[in-house]
């Protein structure tokens, strides 16, 4: 196995599948801002960056603010609805913390949002963290955030591992010092990804989970 000893997971596209419940609260919440309802590819092109950056794709600054209110309000009502574990997930993360990896889940996702979700998948017991939007002033790719995130596990960035499905997770990992490995089960394609520096690019969990050992 590589010599990892801590790994951290971005969330949507990489260890879950949350693009149906994301897709519907756009297509619930930009007709109300007199915007058309996006495609599933459009709303996956744009997010990733968080909530504030993923919205600016379809409006104006000004609306922002109130669009994020109707899509926030909504999400929490169809949250745990459609949301699935990717192919590999659960047992990629069963093998690495039956070795004594350090896993964490590490997204730009609402945190409250994100800890429902992994508790409702059965995630939780196998990771020693869930950090996201709201937990501290600071988003992927922030220094700031990883460091925090790295401070809380007491973990060393010189021997983890970021695993994500976009160029935001590959510069987050390159702002912090160590590798991005990357899926192409979320935002962008192999390309892209390697086009943005990722270390290594597989089409799935099952895949990467082979190269780890």
């Amino acid at each position: 196995m590589a010599p990892f000893e801590t790994i951290l997971f971005d969330l949507d596209g990489t260890l879950v599948d949350a693009f149906t419940t994301i897709h519907r609260s756009y297509v619930h919440t930009l007709p109300q801002l007199g915007r058309p309802a996006p495609t599933m590819a459009e709303v996956r092109r744009a997010v990733g960056g968080g909530i504030v950056n993923a919205m600016a794709h379809f409006l104006p600054p000004e609306l922002i603010p109130r669009a994020i209110e109707i899509h926030n309000a909504y999400t929490e009502t169809i949250l745990l609805e459609d949301v699935r574990l990717l192919p590999g997930a659960a047992a990629l993360l069963r093998s690495l913390h039956a070795r004594g990896v350090k896993l964490a889940v590490f997204t730009n996702k609402r945190a409250g949002n994100a800890r429902q979700i992994c508790v409702h998948l059965g995630v939780t017991p196998l990771v020693e963290g869930v950090f996201g939007a709201g937990d501290t002033f600071w988003l992927k790719p922030q220094r700031e955030f990883t460091d925090h995130v790295l401070a809380r596990l007491g973990a060393d960035a010189a021997t983890t591992l970021l695993v994500g499905d976009s160029p935001f997770d590959v510069e987050t990992a390159k702002n912090a010092g160590f590798p991005c490995w990357c899926v192409t089960t979320g935002t962008h394609d192999e390309a892209a990804l390697r086009a943005a520096g990722a270390d290594e690019v597989f089409p799935d969990l099952s895949a990467l989970g082979a190269k780890l050992g």
